[in-house]
């Protein structure tokens, strides 16, 4: 165990899975927030709690489950491109408002809580599950430093990413970095490309963060200009 953790990469994964984790998990303070806000006062604390709780754990199992999926031939290779995707994915202006209908009771609250988190966590189950690198012990460690400091100060990091943008774009790049390593670690073609193009281990994974980065924030620029135009035309039209 000592050995693992005075590893040169053991750092730098643990790192990965906390930026990862915080980036991706901005949305879920919003989730918890209109869940809990009809509840009465006193109960408010314990739907939270509950309510994270149970999402926590069910995110926890899915991320091992994830990982085992990863040492089969191929599905790193998918696993690499669909995390591409949801970097991409992150940097475009959401125009999709969450439809979370505030609950009245404990229960209903704590329920709507875990079934938001189980769809809205697909991206951190596979972008955590990827920067463990099938290290379980690595996984486990990662979990146990982000979720309490999501959970503690998720209304600070929203405020931070609203503020500083460039974390959001430095977490979008971070996710390509990723993805480029899922592709050339899959056991389809590692050995392969260790052995005859050693530089692929580090070239892949930069290309992975530069295609994000580019093609997110050229999709971005094009999604508010077609929004400021059809604004344009409305206004006009009336």
């Amino acid at each position: 165990m000592l050995e693992m953790i005075n590893a040169p990469g053991f750092w730098a994964a643990v790192l990965q899975i906390i930026l990862i984790d915080v980036v991706l998990s901005g949305d879920n303070a919003v989730v918890i927030a209109l869940a809990c806000r009809n509840l009465p006062p006193q109960q408010r604390r314990l739907g939270i709690l509950w309510g994270v709780s149970g999402a926590v754990t069910l995110r926890i199992l899915l991320t091992f489950f994830a990982v085992g999926l990863l040492g089969f031939p191929g599905l790193k290779i998918a696993g690499g491109f669909l995390l591409l995707w949801i970097g991409i994915q992150l940097l475009l202006p959401d125009d999709d408002e969450q439809e979370i209908t505030p609950a009245d009771h404990l229960f209903g609250a704590v329920r709507t809580i875990i079934l938001a988190d189980l769809v809205m966590s697909l991206d951190n189950v596979v972008g955590v599950a990827a920067a463990a690198k099938d290290n379980v012990y690595l996984l486990i460690f990662g979990l146990a430093v982000s979720i309490p400091l999501i959970v503690g100060s998720s209304q600070l990091i929203m405020s931070l990413m609203g503020r500083f943008p460039w974390i959001v774009l430095g977490g979008a790049g971070l996710l390509g970095w990723v993805a480029g390593e899922m592709l050339v670690a899959d056991t389809l073609w590692k050995a392969w490309l260790t052995a005859t193009a050693p530089w692929a281990n580090h070239l892949i994974p930069a290309l992975g963060a530069l295609l994000v980065i580019s093609v997110g924030s050229w999709l971005a620029r094009r999604s508010l200009v077609a929004a400021r135009a059809g604004r344009s035309a409305s206004e006009g039209a009336d």
